[in-house]
């Protein structure tokens, strides 16, 4: 269902699948897709993978639109349309869950926001400035930039900490998994530079916000023949009783990707499947629903 909402005296668009009259319990997964992409082409991309938790009955997906092609992320160099025109793009996540909650039956303590890239960005930002939008979140292709270049309030507690799944390729040619600045030419062509943090830098630091100090446990995560061809997933897990857990998801030789069963375009690098992400999306559900 296409549907729009004015936000900050804007007109925006999203999607919704999912039928109004489900069970009240299911949770409402915002999806904010990369750059150059809307919420259809990033659909598209995935192969639709996300619709499934609506098919289900788990949840009622909405894939938001972007203002041409990117989000207003926090980070200090940006400078794409959205940033150049200062779009409220917070402002338009919380009109689209306060429509969504009244066109249908959603548990308001479900509230998940997944971003890929760009979207992972903006995701990042609504954690840090919008701490009573999202319960849960789940971040690909995104690091955290560093406390200079992020506009947000950089801040290693929370008062409202959640589960944060993280998904990183170790081949990632745009987002380096080491952390440090994009390439010449990814700067150039995303218009966005600074200095970003490495992928497990980054799921420490969400650690830290979240109040956990234990050592993380890392397994390998079990493959199977259809996926044996795919490059290998790794899950670092940030656990302590009573904390929001903290996920980081390695693809080793992984690219620029969605881990799923349909594969990127090769210019984006490799796509692993040992965890699709529409069970990294219920494995955050699951610990909402632990948490309730």
């Amino acid at each position: 269902m296409r549907s729009t909402v004015t936000a900050a005296g804007r007109t925006r668009s999203f999607t919704v699948i999912g039928e109004p009259d489900g069970a009240e319990d299911r949770a409402l997964v915002l999806v904010f897709h990369g750059s150059k992409q809307n919420g259809e082409t990033h659909r598209r991309f995935t192969g639709g993978a996300l619709d499934r938790l609506a098919a289900d009955g788990r949840a009622v997906v909405v894939y938001l639109d972007g203002y041409r092609g990117n989000w207003n992320d926090a980070r200090a160099e940006s400078s794409f349309p959205a940033r150049r025109e200062q779009v409220d793009d917070v402002a338009f996540a919380h009109a689209v869950v306060d429509s969504v909650r009244r066109s249908h039956r959603v548990d308001p303590r479900q509230v998940v926001g997944v971003g890929y890239s760009n979207g992972g960005q903006m995701v990042f930002r609504l954690i840090h400035e919008a701490p009573d939008l999202l319960t849960g979140a789940v971040v690909v292709a995104a690091t955290m930039p560093d406390r200079a270049g992020f506009l947000g309030p950089f801040s290693e507690t929370s008062e409202r900490p959640i589960p944060i799944a993280l998904v990183a390729g170790t081949a990632d040619r745009i987002v380096p998994y080491q952390g440090g600045r994009m390439a010449w030419w990814a700067r150039t062509m995303f218009q966005v530079g600074g200095v970003a943090l490495s992928a497990p830098a980054t799921a420490e630091y969400f650690a830290r916000r979240n109040g956990i100090t234990a050592t993380p446990t890392v397994t390998h995560l079990p493959t199977s023949p259809a996926t044996r061809r795919r490059p290998r997933m790794e899950q670092t897990t940030y656990r302590e009783p009573a904390r929001p857990p903290v996920t980081l998801y390695t693809v080793h030789g992984g690219g620029h990707t969605i881990p799923g069963s349909k594969p990127a375009p090769a210019l984006l690098g490799r796509t692993g499947a040992d965890r699709p992400i529409e069970d990294i999306v219920l494995d955050i559900m699951g610990a909402l629903s632990r948490s309730a």
